[in-house]
C-alpha cells in the first residue's frame, strides 16, 4: 500500500497556482515557440525546435505530476490543535546539548523544502516528531547517527 500523500492548504494553493501558470502561460508560449521553429524549415538541425521539444516534455511532465499530486493528496486543514506534532503544524526543537532552536513546518513530501523550513512527515526528523508533545524528547536516526531533540513549541 502506498504512503498517504498530504498537502497543507498553502501547499495546495501554491501547486494550483503553478498548474494554472503552466496551463495558461507556459504551454501557450511553448506552442508559439514550436510553431516558429517549425516554420524555419529543416528540423534535423534546428536547435530552437529541439530546445522547444525538450521544454515541452518537461512542462507536460510537470503538469502531469502536479495534477496527480493535487488529485491524490489529502489536504490538511488547520485544526487549531497544537498539542501534538502532526502534518501542518510548526514545531520548534532544540538538539540536546545545543543552544539554538530550529523551527520547521511538518508538510507532505510533495511540498517539502528544508531551505524554507518545510520538512516532510516521512523525513527522519519529521517522522520522529509526529505524535509527540511539547517538552518531549525525541530520538532521531539520521545518516550522521542518533540525535535527541527536545520539542520546545508547537504552533
Amino acid at each position: 500500500m502506498a504512503e498517504p500523500s498530504y498537502l497543507t492548504e498553502d501547499g495546495a494553493a501554491e501547486l494550483r497556482r503553478e498548474l494554472d501558470n503552466l496551463l495558461t502561460v507556459k504551454r501557450p508560449e511553448l506552442a508559439a515557440k514550436l510553431k516558429a521553429a517549425v516554420a524555419e524549415g529543416d528540423l534535423k538541425e534546428n536547435a530552437d525546435y529541439h530546445d522547444a521539444k525538450e521544454q515541452q516534455a518537461f512542462i507536460e511532465g510537470r503538469i502531469q505530476y502536479v495534477e496527480n499530486v493535487l488529485r491524490s493528496s489529502t489536504i490538511i486543514t488547520s485544526s487549531g490543535n497544537t498539542d501534538i506534532v502532526n502534518v501542518g503544524v510548526e514545531v520548534t526543537i532544540r538538539e540536546e546539548g545545543g543552544d539554538e532552536d530550529e523551527t520547521y513546518i511538518i508538510v507532505g513530501a510533495a511540498e517539502s523544502n528544508p531551505r524554507e523550513g518545510k520538512i516532510s512527515h516521512v523525513s527522519p526528523i519529521g517522522a520522529a516528531l509526529l505524535g509527540h508533545k511539547k517538552g518531549d524528547k525525541v530520538e532521531v536516526s539520521t545518516p550522521a547517527g542518533k540525535t535527541i531533540f527536545k520539542i520546545k513549541q508547537i504552533k
